[in-house]
C-alpha cells in the first residue's frame, strides 16, 4: 500500500516538474525574442482580434444583404484572391533564397510579391466599383458597409507589408552592386530576421483574406 502510494506521489511530482519546465521553456523563448519579433506577433494578434470583432458585427448585420436581389461576389474579388495565393508562394520563397545566398532570386521574389500585392490592391478597388454597380454602397446597408470596411482594413494592413518589402528591395538592389555589402547582407542575422518576419506577416495577410473571402462566399 505504502509503496504504491509513494510511486503515485513520485509520478505526480515528476509530472508537475516537467510541466513547470515546459512553462519555463516557453517563457525563455518569449524572453529571447527580438523586440521586432515581439512587436510583430503582438500586432498580428491585435489585428486578428480586430478582424474577429468586425466579422462578428458582419454576421449580425448579414441578413440585410438579402435586400439587394442581384448581389453576387465581385469578379475582381475572385481574381484578387488568385493574385494573393500566388504571392503567398513567392513570399514563401524569399527566406529560402536568402538561406541559399541567391541574392538575385531573392530580389526577383520580392519584386514578384510586391507586384502581386499591388495587383491585389488594384483589383480590390475594382471590386468596390462592382459592389457599387450592384447597389451595395458604403453608406447603404450595414452588411454592405462591412464588405468595404473589412476589405479596406485588410488592404491597409497589406500596404504596410508592401512598403516594408519595397524598402528591403531598394536595400537589396543597392547591396547587389557591391560584393562586400552583399556578403554583409547575406550574413547579417538582423537582415535574416527582417526577411523572415516579412514572409510570416505576408502569410498572415493571405490567411486573413482567405477567411474573409470564404466568409463572404458562404454567408452572402
Amino acid at each position: 500500500m505504502f509503496s504504491r502510494t509513494f510511486d503515485e506521489d513520485f509520478c505526480l511530482f515528476s509530472s508537475m516538474g516537467m510541466h513547470t519546465q515546459d512553462k519555463v521553456h516557453w517563457f525563455k523563448k518569449i524572453e529571447n525574442l527580438h523586440p521586432y519579433q515581439t512587436l510583430l506577433y503582438l500586432g498580428m494578434f491585435g489585428s486578428a482580434l480586430i478582424f474577429l470583432f468586425l466579422l462578428t458585427a458582419f454576421f449580425a448585420s448579414q441578413p440585410t444583404i438579402s435586400a439587394v436581389g442581384n448581389f453576387k461576389m465581385p469578379k475582381a474579388f475572385i481574381l484578387s484572391s488568385v493574385f494573393l495565393l500566388v504571392s503567398a508562394f513567392t513570399a514563401a520563397k524569399i527566406p529560402h533564397h536568402y538561406e541559399a545566398d541567391e541574392i538575385k532570386r531573392l530580389k526577383n521574389s520580392l519584386i514578384a510579391t510586391f507586384l502581386l500585392g499591388l495587383g491585389f490592391t488594384g483589383l480590390q478597388i475594382l471590386g468596390w466599383k462592382e459592389l457599387t454597380a450592384m447597389g451595395v454602397n458604403f453608406t447603404g446597408l450595414a452588411s454592405g458597409s462591412f464588405l468595404y470596411v473589412l476589405s479596406g482594413i485588410h488592404i491597409l494592413h497589406l500596404a504596410g507589408a508592401m512598403v516594408f518589402g519595397l524598402v528591403m528591395l531598394l536595400q537589396i538592389n543597392k547591396c547587389q552592386r557591391d560584393e562586400i555589402k552583399s556578403l554583409f547582407l547575406l550574413s547579417n542575422p538582423y537582415e535574416k530576421m527582417k526577411i523572415e518576419l516579412f514572409a510570416i506577416y505576408w502569410k498572415f495577410m493571405d490567411i486573413i483574406w482567405l477567411v474573409l473571402f470564404v466568409t463572404f462566399l458562404w454567408f452572402i
